[in-house]
């Protein structure tokens, strides 16, 4: 049942969380911690100096900062003031870094003393007067200090609490598998949606739940996860700066946690790092979460009988709040699907030029609808309009359903190789070429061909002291892909480009050849 008491305004929330839990830590990082009671005060203290200085419902405040407790706090203050939070991942380019703030229009950054040199590098590109604030303890000339705005001050006047839940809240950038990144805009209600209709009665997340989450915060899935869940739920949270296999798989053996999210690759290498240390074990753990990416069948069931844990996978996107469809703890599972609908949302698979609904087993885009779809995208209305027709958002994902209604998701129409007419998915090859034991990753594009229109290759990863032939490899995908699908030509590179959610960058690989 949809837990719809959790979707309300965040302060009250926040207010609420305070008085049931008071002492229990809600999250925690490698420096600092916070309880219910400093979490509700400290986001508190940093909406109203927010707004002491000026802001008016709807500015945006930049969130340039590492995974960590203060993210939490400077995302949950601005919200809760009626501000909108800009996440910008702390390991941005100077050029993206530049382009969220200006896009976005934010009006103050909070940032660590080593991402300033970044900012003085795109001061000509950005707005002169807007306002930095740091989380170091430190004096710095132009700057404010975020210890400032968490501390209680009897100069502050009471909380201007923002009550409504169905204002822009958030604008986060999608990943950019194809290039420039779009403002997504979402709200409170749209994610604590998700979080009341998936998190909460499927995962069966709970006050009883300790996660530990390697996540970047700066995604859709980690703030509505890693960050709103949390809250909702009145769980803990220990929060991982920057994910490093050898890091995570150390802490799930202390015994603390219950349940990970993480996306497919972090379980890939988890599950390779574990079968390399028969001493590995995650002792306490309930469940894995994967979503951001899909999830090979081959990986989840491989995980699964390893490690004796459920990994339950999902499908979600930036521009639905995250999740669209999630596997069940319970009842029965299709590997390799992602799921059925979550409670409120409702999925179609429609042919992509006709718009007509298909049947099962049919493979068509698929289209969503609910209270989780997103506002549009900021200062984009043509691309707004092109993507939400009639309440239905197009997802520019290919997708199946069986007679039961479980999705699998097939691929992406634009990253789709047709070749001499015939489409062809890039997950498809991959899985196949995973399947060779020299293979530690891979990716599949397309390229031009004069003749056929495109061909796929493929980009691996090679597992530590392995090699294998071009031509070694092509003949193995041959005993599992139709003849068409095989892929041309082999590249070896050291690493896959993604996303922070997991998704190949398949724009940068085509870049190389």
């Amino acid at each position: 049942m949809i837990k719809t008491d959790v979707i309300k305004p965040l302060a009250q929330l926040l207010e609420e969380r305070a008085q049931q839990y008071g002492s229990k830590v809600a999250y925690w990082d490698s420096h600092k911690e916070a309880s219910y009671a400093d979490l509700n005060r400290q986001s508190k203290n940093v909406a109203k100096k927010l707004r002491s200085k000026g802001f008016a419902s709807g500015d945006k405040v930049a969130i340039y900062l590492p995974n960590s407790v203060n993210w939490v706090l400077a995302c949950f203050g601005a919200v809760r003031s009626g501000l909108v939070a800009v996440p910008i991942s702390h390991d941005a380019a100077p050029g993206e870094v530049s382009y969220r703030i200006t896009d976005s229009g934010a009006k103050m950054i909070i940032t660590s003393k080593d991402r300033l040199s970044v900012i003085e590098g795109i001061r000509s590109e950005i707005d002169a007067g807007i306002e930095i604030v740091i989380v170091d303890d430190e004096e710095i000339a132009a700057c404010e200090n975020f210890s400032s705005y968490l501390a209680d001050s009897t100069k502050l006047g009471d909380e201007q609490v923002c009550t409504s839940i169905d204002e822009v809240a958030f604008i986060v950038y999608t990943s950019g598998t194809t290039g420039k990144a779009k403002g997504v805009q979402l709200t409170v209600r749209s994610m604590l949606w998700v979080v009341a209709a998936c998190w909460i009665p499927i995962a069966g997340m709970s006050d009883k739940d300790v996660v530990l989450s390697p996540l970047p915060l700066f995604h859709s899935y980690a703030l509505n996860f890693s960050v709103l869940s949390i809250v909702a739920a009145g769980a803990s949270e220990f929060i991982v700066e920057r994910y490093s296999s050898t890091q995570v798989l150390t802490l799930l053996q202390t015994g603390k946690f219950t349940v990970l999210p993480g996306v497919p690759t972090m379980f890939h290498y988890i599950l390779e790092s574990a079968k390399a240390d028969a001493a590995i074990k995650l002792n306490g753990m309930r469940l894995c979460i994967s979503a951001g990416a899909i999830l090979p069948a081959d990986l989840n069931k491989g995980f699964e009988e390893f490690f004796d844990i459920k990994l339950l996978d999902g499908y979600g996107i930036t521009e639905t709040s995250t999740m669209v469809t999630m596997n069940s703890l319970t009842g029965g599972r299709t590997l390799g699907s992602c799921g059925l609908p979550v409670i409120g949302v409702a999925v179609r698979i429609v042919d992509p030029v006709t718009g007509k609904d298909l049947d099962a087993g049919q493979e068509g885009e698929l289209i969503v609808r609910g209270p989780n779809v997103m506002v549009g995208y900021h200062n984009k209305p043509a691309e707004t309009a092109a993507a939400l027709k009639d309440g239905w958002y197009r997802t520019g994902d290919l997708a199946k359903a069986d007679l039961n209604g479980y999705l699998t998701i097939t691929g992406r129409l634009k990253e789709l190789i047709i070749r001499g007419g015939q489409n062809i998915a890039p997950g498809e090859v991959e899985e196949a070429v995973l399947r060779h034991p020299a293979v530690l990753d891979c990716a599949a594009v397309g390229v031009e061909h004069k003749h056929l229109g495109e061909i796929p290759v493929v980009f691996i990863v090679l597992r530590e002291g392995q090699s294998v032939e071009s031509e070694v490899l092509i003949e193995f995908t041959k005993t599992q892909l139709s003849s068409y699908k095989v892929p041309a030509a082999i590249h070896v590179v050291k690493e896959i480009p993604r996303t922070g959610s997991g998704k190949v960058m398949r724009f940068k690989l085509k870049e190389t050849i």
